[in-house]
């Protein structure tokens, strides 16, 4: 049994070894820690602050709902079931939290030098108070600790906000989610700012596993003809429409790939009926995704939402995995992607208009500086998301900043999201990348690049201003 060791957060960690860049990332940093945080893009649950109800324990707040975590215990051949993740028919093997825990605990030396160790160490050191390090001894303390923790009023979740500094945040919905807890959280009076935003897949991927049972409910909801193109787009613009009403500045679209089309309307009308009737195949299927972020655009053109895409991901690889316990397990994957062409007709067609916003991700590194900074460093349009996923990451930071300033500049980012389902790790994730923004920028002060003045703002520019202005929040 290994004992438990100190576990300490230094005051200078992710900050560059050079004493000079050091000095000058502490003065940067001094600058911005404090800020409030702006969450534009993520995936709490709303339920959290519209109940405001006490967290269960350790397992369910920290473990369960992190794929980050859970992804890594999974490649080391630790089952899900054991772990107490949900399955996709909503039931869970018979599991006590305690020893899912502590299962967690003796493996945690496999997040040495990894984004969650970071950002699970700050969350025992900041918001639990916690002095030694999680492993297999200190597994029932930091239960029991964090577990009693969480059924006491500050640390319920509207007093976790508050405490957090967030300024807003966005969670994200499908086109099917009637918004209840949203109104819920306005009807009570507290005055935490949570809002949504529209992520239409489930009636947008013909290839969605709930794509029919999806378009059905759709229709239910909006009392539109949804198989009927005219119908089906109104059904949209309804949505996006109540949406809005209810806080949303933005749209996200998770694509395969960023292909875009803009097909004529009789084009457009007879992909749509091979869709809806299933007479599309897999190239049917791409074109329409690809004509639908199109649609998406000019109807953002319209409304003012913020239009975000997602792609370059081969979602749920492990079909095994996904059969048993559904979406959003881990098992992304990067792919390839193609930004200059497959972007290219919805470009032409909306790129130099002034009132369209559109934030592009990337999990394919090897687009920053030959497509995605020469594409945003030239369309009015177009903004760089942070780094994302795999790449969210001190390493993966750097490499963002370093392949796109050069042509895009910072300005034409849109700060930090921390596109999380973790609740306790936003403040972490904020304070990695602010701490490596503030290194990037004292290199470039130390080589005399830039005045620390005009480092200085462009920080509070990186962790505040951008993402408020990008999102329009």
């Amino acid at each position: 049994m290994t004992a438990a060791r100190p576990l300490n957060l230094h005051p200078d960690r992710l900050f560059p070894s050079d004493p000079t860049q050091r000095a000058i990332a502490r003065r940067l940093y001094a600058e911005v820690a404090g800020l409030p945080i702006v969450s534009p893009h993520g995936h709490t649950d709303p339920a959290w602050w519209a109940v405001d109800a006490p967290f269960a324990n350790a397992t369910e707040l920290l473990l369960v709902p992190d794929h980050y975590v859970f992804r890594m215990l999974y490649s080391q051949g630790i089952d899900l079931d054991a772990l107490g993740i949900p399955r996709a028919d909503g039931s869970r093997a018979q599991v006590d939290p305690r020893e899912a825990w502590r299962l967690f605990a003796r493996h945690y030396h496999l997040f040495r030098g990894t984004p969650s160790a970071l950002w699970l160490d700050h969350v025992f050191h900041e918001v639990f108070g916690l002095r030694e390090r999680l492993c297999a001894d200190s597994a029932d303390r930091y239960y029991d600790a964090i577990t009693d923790a969480l059924q006491t009023a500050p640390f319920r979740p509207r007093a976790l906000f508050e405490r957090f500094n967030i300024e807003v945040i966005a969670t994200t919905e499908s086109p099917l989610d009637p918004l209840a807890h949203h109104q819920a959280i306005r009807d009570s009076g507290w005055r935490g700012r949570v809002v949504t935003a529209y992520r239409p897949d489930p009636v947008i991927d013909p290839e969605h596993e709930q794509f029919a049972q999806s378009l059905e409910r759709f229709g239910e909801i909006t009392g539109e003809n949804v198989y009927d193109w005219d119908g089906y787009l109104r059904a949209h613009r309804q949505r996006r429409a109540f949406f809005a009403s209810m806080g949303a500045t933005s749209t996200d679209h998770g694509h395969p790939t960023c292909a875009t089309a803009d097909l004529p309307p009789d084009q457009a009308r007879a992909l749509f009926t091979r869709v809806v009737t299933g007479k599309a195949d897999a190239a049917d299927a791409e074109l329409f995704r690809a004509q639908m972020l199109t649609e998406m655009a000019a109807m953002s053109l319209d409304d003012g939402l913020v239009m975000q895409i997602h792609p370059g991901c081969f979602r749920n690889h492990n079909r095994a995995l996904f059969e048993r316990y559904g979406r959003d397990r881990g098992a992304d994957i990067p792919l390839r992607t193609d930004y200059v062409h497959g972007l290219k007709p919805l470009l032409d067609r909306f790129g130099n208009e002034p009132r369209f916003r559109l934030v592009l991700f990337t999990l394919d590194e090897s687009t920053y500086s030959r497509e995605l900074a020469p594409l945003a460093g030239h369309w009015p349009c177009l903004y760089l998301g942070p780094a994302w996923w795999f790449h969210d990451s001190p390493e993966g930071m750097w490499r963002f900043r370093e392949q796109t300033l050069g042509t895009a500049g910072f300005y034409n980012t849109v700060g930090f999201n921390d596109d999380t389902r973790a609740f306790l790790s936003i403040p972490a994730r904020h304070d990695v990348a602010r701490r490596i923004d503030c290194a990037v920028l004292a290199k470039l002060v130390a080589e005399h690049r830039l005045e620390e003045d005009e480092a200085a703002e462009v920080a509070r520019d990186l962790a505040y201003r951008l993402p408020k202005e990008a999102y329009r929040l």
